[in-house]
């Protein structure tokens, strides 16, 4: 049947293709099943997709529902109304941009105070990098998966200013979270100043041993940074828990907020290590060290944050999560790729990735599930894999997961 209030009347039978494709994917336990229906689905009609589009890459970008685009633009509006009251003076939208601070906050556990927004999570770790008096001779301690964002700001300062960046190796099935923190403890020196590392691997979806990596910083007194690009807004993230000096997160992923934003949290407890110039005239989102940002854009990024603490986090990840194992198990049955992700249990997040055979090229896989069955993924990063990765969040559903995998099998075939 086609959609009479749909001008493309082909994605009905895009969409029914795929989900056709389902009925080979089984092997659920009972359980799984019990809590997959216990938890509230978002509705479809709270997105903007295109008719007939199986979204699985929120990884890289998520979608922003109607209520929070409202809320931007409602914003926007008031801002263009008295542009100079609003922007700068007492004016709502100025003051709505304080109350999307403590949004924020909330959903990481700080106070408001410790945040900086800004408008992505690699303009606040260069913002964290630049903010710190590192000179010749420091070091900084990372690892070789990083997301470039948040390694960048490094390698500047290894060239402008002199310092030093040792790498920690993590290969792409490399699992073993003892081991990995042993390399951490032994590569920390007498001149390692900053410490950084994910949350959440953005290639493969492991999580790292982030409480244990900081608390290794920290007994040696060193600031420890942590990128939190893949967690916030997906799994409970608790910086104060977590024991970081500093952490950043950006809003166009999981927390579905507008593109172009992002945040840094510092703690109040990292005294002068991080100085960003941003806070040289004070902490509001507009003052005099930061000029006029994206008012609208940060409004809309705490009513997102609210939505999402609403929800609960705790149900929110159980969810993701519980989509990505079953991804992963239908693509564990698949021959000819290797999955790279870990298996279901604590090292799993919302991301499930694999390697494609070698004489697949994995941007043409990648357009090719999009011009046939209208499914969006992602491709990693070559210089990591040639594969491909699925980030499922509360919007998908199981029929999408088993359509995708299923299409992802007969591409294979």
């Amino acid at each position: 049947m086609v959609n009479p209030e749909d001008p493309d009347p082909t994605w009905v039978d895009r969409r029914q293709l795929l989900y056709g494709l389902a009925g080979v994917i089984g092997g659920l336990s009972s359980a799984r099943m019990a809590w997959s229906q216990s938890i509230p689905r978002e509705s479809a009609s709270q997105y903007l997709f295109a008719p007939g589009l199986v979204y699985l890459n929120t990884a890289a970008l998520g979608p922003t529902t109607r209520s929070v685009l409202e809320r931007t633009l409602q914003a926007w509006n008031q801002l263009e109304s008295d542009p100079v009251m609003m922007a700068y003076g007492d004016g709502a939208v100025h003051a709505a941009t304080d109350t999307a601070r403590e949004q924020i906050a909330g959903l990481i556990n700080c106070t408001a105070d410790e945040l900086l927004f800004t408008r992505s999570a690699t303009s606040a770790m260069n913002s964290l990098a630049l903010g710190m008096n590192l000179s010749r001779g420091d070091r900084v301690l990372t690892t070789d998966v990083e997301h470039e964002g948040g390694t960048n700001g490094w390698f500047y300062l290894k060239r402008r200013a002199g310092i030093e960046v040792d790498l920690v190796t993590i290969g792409p099935t490399d699992h073993d979270v003892a081991g990995i923190l042993d390399r951490f403890d032994r590569a920390m020196t007498s001149e390692t100043r900053v410490v950084f590392v994910s949350q959440i691997v953005s290639a493969t979806g492991l999580r790292l041993p982030v409480r244990e990596i900081t608390g290794l910083a920290r007994r040696r007194g060193i600031v420890s940074i942590v990128d939190g690009a893949q967690a916030a807004g997906v799994i409970d993230v608790d910086v104060r828990s977590l024991g970081c000096d500093a952490y950043v997160g950006t809003g166009h992923k999981w927390i579905m907020g507008p593109k172009g934003t992002g945040f840094a949290y510092i703690s109040k407890d990292s005294g002068t290590s991080i100085q960003p110039i941003e806070w040289e005239q004070g902490k509001r989102f507009v003052c005099g060290s930061t000029g006029v940002g994206s008012l609208p854009l940060v409004i809309g990024l705490g009513e997102a944050a609210q939505a999402m603490k609403a929800r609960g986090m705790r149900a929110v990840e159980q969810r993701a999560v519980g989509l990505r194992d079953r991804a992963y198990a239908g693509l564990a049955k698949i021959p000819h790729i290797t999955l790279y992700s870990p298996p279901p249990g604590p090292l799993a997040s919302s991301l499930v990735a694999f390697r494609l055979p070698d004489a697949v090229d994995s941007r043409e896989f990648r357009d090719r599930l999009l011009s046939k069955y209208k499914l969006v993924v992602k491709v990693a990063e070559k210089r990591w894999f040639n594969g491909t990765r699925l980030s499922p969040h509360i919007f998908n559903t199981e029929s999408e997961i088993d359509g995708a995998v299923e299409a992802i099998r007969r591409e294979l075939a």
